[in-house]
């Protein structure tokens, strides 16, 4: 039975190093496999896909076809709006990058536009000229987004800047070299043909090149799709509505009326909506102005297509700001969110541990206190003087100790909103007067006349009575702590023109800075007396602070430099 069952056991064993050493190899083939792909170059993975090629190919072919034959000025040659350039970059942009990889990306481009201008019936020496110009303006856009914009995010003002740089600087050779090689088809000359070659492709590459880069973020946006998709129906129906009918048969001439209409697609789409809206306006825009509509309808075909791309430049194009300007926004505004969440999560996990910093200081101090206590006494056995002054300074530390657990304890209880308060009317005569004679019997107020000026009889507020002797007292041994050079402190009270009392806490001392103002209120922060004399731990002004706001009142400081300090506390009156 023993060997049998040791034999079991070395096949279990054999087995187990069998199937650890299958997934070694699948491991290790699976890293090799991976790291060939990351080190394969670009070209090679992009052409291992046929029909991407293909798609490519002919979509180039068919966007050079539609946009000569539906969207060429004069004798068709110039085509006024062209968005195969941008659907060019987009798509090179997309596939990856390398030198092969662009040369060989670079040969399909221009056997794809090689084919469409074929296809248009144009001869072969004047359609290398065209496609040369093209893939100039195209190559020209790539190092720009590549190299000087290589980060280039279009959902800010700051990106769509860069992006209406890009689009207008890359097409600005091949403008220029237009008129020279080609008989652009213009009726007013050489700047007429560079000026119509500019803004075409130029507004052509702006929104093919806005919207594809801006669809992939902005398609988060749709977080109900039936509603976001019959919201997207109307808006895109009104804005086709509106343009043809500025720019069709019926000539109504108010171009302003799609201002509208572009600003609700911002609002609601952002920029990918208000790329996609700026490209119906340029097609409809385009096409009825060629066809002798629109409010240039009495200008010649030339000189109504410039004044219709002027207008989508200046006069629609600025929709894809505002569109960014509230991507911006939202994008801050998520930011803001989350670290007020990170503050806030922070923010708890230090009052946990304050408060669990508290309670583990409470008990051993308090036995320390109780043996110091019994060693000053001679409990514990005959003392000499110099024990009895190290056991009575052993007492006093660990009073200050636990008194440092207890704010410590308190802090952790007021920023979680774990303080219980109890509001009722308190009356401010008795509660000043206990306060200051309790701070009469502290050693530091030796010299220092505590006085308390007439409070109206019957004056109350609304406050816990506890939390408020805590407020004053820390108040008034701050008074008699830091202002002892000024020889008083005076507690005062009296009605505010709002509707609640101000209780103030004078003291005569030095005074503070500007700078030390701003940093009164902030906890463990002694304002530079971390190494003088005075005892304390920067924490008594903070908590007072929060316990006034927990008793929906303000607490502040009057205070300059050589003239005193004098802190005030503002709480509701009790009727």
């Amino acid at each position: 039975m023993a060997l049998r069952g040791e034999q079991s056991q070395a096949r279990r064993t054999s087995l187990a190093d069998y199937v650890a050493a299958a997934r070694a190899r699948l491991a290790t083939g699976a890293g090799l496999a991976r790291l060939h792909d990351r080190h394969a170059p670009a070209n090679l993975t992009f052409f291992r896909r046929p029909f991407a090629l293909v798609g490519t190919v002919g979509a180039l072919c068919l966007l050079v076809v539609i946009s000569v034959r539906f969207m060429a000025a004069g004798p068709g040659v110039i085509s006024t709006l062209w968005v195969t350039s941008g659907v060019a970059v987009l798509t090179w942009l997309k596939a990856g990058r390398g030198v092969r990889y662009d040369l060989a990306f670079g040969a399909l481009v221009f056997m794809a536009l090689m084919a469409g201008e074929l296809i248009l019936g144009n001869p072969p020496h004047r359609a290398i000229v065209f496609v040369a110009l093209n893939l100039l303006e195209i190559v020209l856009c790539l190092m720009i987004l590549r190299h000087i914009f290589p980060k280039l995010d279009v959902h800010s003002v700051n990106g769509q800047v860069k992006l209406l740089v890009t689009a207008f600087c890359a097409v600005l050779p091949s403008a220029l070299l237009c008129g020279v090689v080609l008989n652009h088809g213009a009726s007013d000359g050489y700047f007429g043909g560079v000026r119509m070659w500019f803004l075409g492709r130029g507004i052509g590459l702006l929104v093919v090149l806005a919207t594809g880069l801006a669809f992939q973020r902005s398609i988060l946006l749709f977080a109900h799709p039936v509603r976001r998709v019959i919201e997207a129906v109307l808006a895109f129906g009104i804005l086709i509505a509106g343009a043809i009918l500025v720019f069709g048969p019926t000539q109504v001439m108010l171009v302003f009326l799609l201002l509208p209409a572009m600003i609700v697609i911002a609002v609601r789409f952002r920029v990918a909506g208000t790329a996609l809206g700026l490209l119906i306006i340029s097609i409809i825009a385009i096409k009825g102005t060629m066809a002798g509509y629109g409010p240039y309808y009495n200008l010649s075909v030339d000189r109504a297509l410039g004044m219709v791309q002027v207008m989508i430049l200046f006069g629609y194009a600025p929709a894809l700001i505002v569109a960014a300007l509230l991507d911006e926004r939202d994008g801050l505004a998520v930011r803001a969110r989350l670290g007020r969440q990170k503050a806030e999560m922070a923010s708890a996990a230090k009052s946990r541990l304050l408060a669990n910093v508290a309670h583990e200081i409470k008990s051993p101090v308090g036995g320390i206190i109780g043996i110091a206590e019994m060693w000053a006494s001679g409990h514990l056995g005959e003392v000499t003087p110099a024990q009895k002054d190290m056991a009575e300074m052993m007492v006093r530390t660990g009073r200050q100790i636990e008194a440092l657990s207890h704010d410590l304890l308190d802090v952790s209880q007021a920023e979680s909103g774990a303080v219980r308060i109890e509001a009722r009317p308190t009356d401010l005569a008795g509660a000043l007067a206990d306060v200051s004679k309790t701070l009469s019997l502290m050693p530091e107020a030796a010299g220092i006349t505590l006085e308390v000026a007439d409070v109206e009889p019957g004056l109350r507020v609304m406050a816990d009575s506890q939390r408020l002797a805590q407020i004053l007292s820390n108040l008034g041994s701050n008074a008699v702590k830091y202002g002892r050079a000024g020889g008083f402190v005076r507690f005062a009270a009296a009605r505010s023109a709002n509707g609640h009392v101000r209780l103030i806490v004078q003291d005569g001392g030095p005074g503070l800075t500007p700078e030390k103002k701003a940093q009164l209120f902030e906890p463990f922060n002694r304002l530079g007396l971390e190494r003088s004399a005075i005892e304390g731990h920067g924490i008594g002004l903070a908590l007072s602070k929060r316990l006034v706001e927990l008793q929906n009142g303000q607490m502040g400081v009057d205070s300059e430099a050589g003239e005193g300090a004098s802190f005030w506390v503002e709480l509701p009156e009790a009727y």
